[in-house]
């Protein structure tokens, strides 16, 4: 009886493992078919899509990137300026929500819980109305602007939770010693929320790296845009160079991997902290 159970258990752990596998081939299927492209010319690529063939074509590579650089640049220039504006904007906001009530501030926590549930794609005219108003169209501001009040809405859902599990205790001894709310914020607030703020910064960086809609209206020169608008330009309208492509694909990928390399536990340890309580 004891040697029938174990092995069902042990046939079980089998097959939870061979499913596992199964997801992660199926997951990593798509990333191995862009790397074997992006060293192929276009006949390679007809003659065998799914396999590496030799010789490699490094030149795909130097040709992606002398089209994708200057993408990338911009890309991280309005990433990290939002990012740093955002997190200031949400630690503050965040203590507010959490510290303060007064009367009105119910009402304000519950707009912004609103403003969570309204698609971007919704504003998107009025918000290119009210950006060719300010004559804020084809302009990194105008990204910038968007994205920090964009930004914001879930983070100080996710920083205020936080906030309001730190004991009470801490914020009245700070009182007592005569620190104000500012300082509080940053001598007691801020340390303790290291890890999720760099887990919401990290969130907010890949949305960044991915955005296409808002970049794709609001810019028009070719040397201002993003890298995920920028990717698109690359695809030709007449001839589609595969290998080339998929090269630009690849340069635009490595920030990202890099990214959840070396900030998994971070990432985890973040999204623990930030968790909503029960």
């Amino acid at each position: 009886m004891i040697s029938m159970y174990k092995s069902k258990n042990v046939f079980s752990e089998i097959m939870k493992h061979l499913f596992i596998f199964f997801i992660l081939a199926l997951s990593l299927f798509p990333f191995y078919v862009m790397i074997a492209t992006s060293g192929k010319t276009n006949a390679q690529f007809v003659g065998n899509p799914w396999s590496f063939m030799f010789p490699f074509h490094l030149e795909n590579y130097t040709y992606a990137w002398g089209m994708v650089y200057k993408y990338i640049f911009n890309t991280i220039f309005i990433s990290v300026t939002t990012i740093f504006i955002t997190m200031f904007l949400t630690l503050n906001a965040a203590y507010f929500f959490a510290r303060f009530r007064m009367p009105g501030s119910r009402f304000f926590w519950y707009f912004f819980l609103i403003l969570m549930l309204m698609p971007g794609v919704a504003n998107l005219i009025p918000l290119f109305v009210l950006l060719k108003d300010f004559n804020l169209l084809n302009t990194f501001q105008a990204l910038i602007i968007v994205n920090v009040a964009g930004g914001q809405i879930v983070q100080i859902y996710i920083l205020r939770n936080f906030i309001e599990d730190i004991p009470q205790d801490l914020f009245d001894a700070a009182e007592v010693d005569g620190a104000s709310h500012l300082q509080q914020v940053y001598n007691i607030v801020f340390p303790m929320s290291g890890s999720i703020l760099s887990t919401l910064g990290i969130l907010q960086f890949i949305g960044l790296w991915n955005d296409y809609i808002l970049p794709l209206v609001v810019i028009r020169d070719d040397s201002m845009l993003p890298m995920a608008v920028g990717l698109v330009r690359m695809d030709s309208a007449y001839v589609k160079e595969w290998g080339q492509l998929m090269a630009g694909y690849t340069i635009a990928s490595i920030p990202m991997i890099l990214i959840f390399l070396f900030t998994m536990r971070l990432f985890v340890k973040g999204l623990s902290a930030g968790a909503i309580k029960g």
